[in-house]
């Protein structure tokens, strides 16, 4: 399956506009996780959940198949970004305790995902994968959002959206499963925040290219005339699946180098 670059042209605008994920996250999957020493995010994007990874882990491989993402990530002295899609071919078999896929596995060719996260954990290792959904404000604002979502830029999400739409719950996950916490990402955000980061969406990027124009004035003037003075609260429900390896069933296949 040909890598769907979804992303490259607002490469800069993800980095700067998408909002940071729940510390408390992280927390859960370290203590998940039987070991601390090495984690792999993949589809890491401009790095935000490597860079969070590595408060827990000695070592986070970073990969990620978009050269404009990982020109825009984020530096960090245990995060090593590699360019590659769903594989970590750098990484030795059944040297990994956690693998991740941030808003990001719903693009991936899962099978050769799962087949990749088998070689690489160790017996007990975790992988993870979550997302979110559409921003929550008040009921007039959301309605905003979601006559965006679904009316103006509608025809242009990929197909793969439809994992998002589901909450993750039609995928096939052949691992054994672990409860996803309850969270919800929650920002203190101006109205222009929120057009920035509707900005960002994969879907703008192509209406722009379908149609010669910007649908983002029109949307952040609506919602500015709504929003009032100042900052407010802005959430997202996250969702997931977690996993366990267990003893006995990751599969080896080849052996690459050492390190990562």
């Amino acid at each position: 399956m040909r890598f769907q670059d979804h992303f490259s042209n607002q490469a800069a605008a993800y980095a700067r506009s998408r909002p940071t994920y729940p510390v408390a996250l992280f927390d859960a999957l370290a203590r998940l996780a039987p070991a601390r020493g090495l984690a792999w995010d993949c589809g890491t994007g401009n790095g935000q959940a490597a860079v969070a990874l590595a408060a827990h882990f000695q070592r986070v491989i970073a990969t990620e198949p978009s050269e404009a993402q990982l020109a825009a990530a984020t530096p960090h002295p245990r995060v090593v970004y590699r360019r590659s899609a769903e594989l970590a071919p750098t990484v030795r078999d059944q040297t990994v305790d956690l693998v991740t896929a941030a808003q990001a596995a719903h693009w991936f060719d899962r099978p050769k995902f799962y087949a990749e996260v088998r070689r690489v954990l160790r017996p007990g290792g975790i992988v993870a994968l979550w997302s979110y959904w559409l921003a929550r404000v008040d009921p007039a604002i959301d309605r905003v959002i979601d006559r965006f979502y679904a009316e103006t830029t509608g025809p242009y999400w990929p197909p793969e959206r439809v994992h998002i739409e589901r909450r993750y719950r039609d995928f096939d996950f052949p691992f054994a499963e672990l409860p996803f916490p309850p969270l919800v990402i929650t920002r203190e955000w101006t109205a222009a925040d929120l057009a920035g980061f509707l900005a960002s969406w994969s879907a703008v990027d192509r209406y722009r290219q379908a149609r010669g124009e910007d649908p983002i004035p029109a949307v952040a003037a609506e919602l500015g005339a709504l929003w009032g003075a100042g900052r407010r609260t802005v959430s997202w429900e996250m969702f997931g699946r977690i996993g366990r390896v267990e003893a006995g069933v990751a599969r080896v296949t080849a052996t690459a180098p050492a390190g990562g």
